[in-house]
């Protein structure tokens, strides 16, 4: 029993973490990347699509990314996306392709997008705990209804604290790297 707990723990604690690492994905930086646009929905056939479900993204240079729609008919659709979405971006289409020049950041755009990646970070950080605290609950009722001897609850409380610790570890490394992303000139 204490090993499936272990185990949901990890697994729960490693579903956050790849929320959190797909979330920063989405954060922009001063070098293009295809994930900056994954957050973007399109309206196309009468429903709402991913951008990537409609189109083929790259970037081919450091400050420029591309994108090429599956239908040609849903470049109008594409761009309209792109111009309403928070990222502050200027399509240009020549009826084939969108073309996006990613334009530099500022010292003060730089410090407002860490100041959201560390936001990110802490929501990420509080989950993990959250997921802590309910299995180590999930522990002491065990422990309580006699189903799991004291020792084995301590031992199980432990391990369920260091995948706290690791999990934590892995999003402040992620954090300190796209901090230093962001900050690069």
């Amino acid at each position: 029993m204490q090993h499936e707990l272990a185990a949901d723990a990890r697994e729960k604690m490693d579903k956050t973490l790849h929320a959190f690492s797909q979330e920063l994905t989405t954060i922009r930086t001063g070098r293009a990347s295809a994930g900056l646009l994954d957050s973007i929905d399109v309206e196309v056939y009468g429903s709402t699509m991913k951008l990537n479900q409609v189109a083929t993204v790259n970037a081919p240079e450091a400050r420029l990314l591309t994108i090429t729609p599956f239908d040609k008919s849903q470049i109008g659709a594409i761009e309209k996306s792109i111009i309403a979405s928070p990222l502050d971006m200027t399509p240009n289409n020549d009826g084939s392709i969108i073309r996006i020049q990613v334009p530099e950041l500022n010292e003060e755009r730089r410090k407002e997008f860490v100041k959201l990646v560390s936001k990110l970070a802490e929501e990420a950080r509080v989950s993990a705990r959250n997921i802590r605290r309910q299995i180590i609950e999930d522990v002491k009722k065990l422990q309580k209804d006699g189903d799991l001897p004291e020792d084995d609850a301590h031992r199980l409380s432990d391990e369920i604290q260091k995948i706290t610790d690791d999990v934590t570890h892995q999003i402040d490394e992620k954090l300190k790297a796209k901090e230093a992303e962001i900050m690069e000139v």
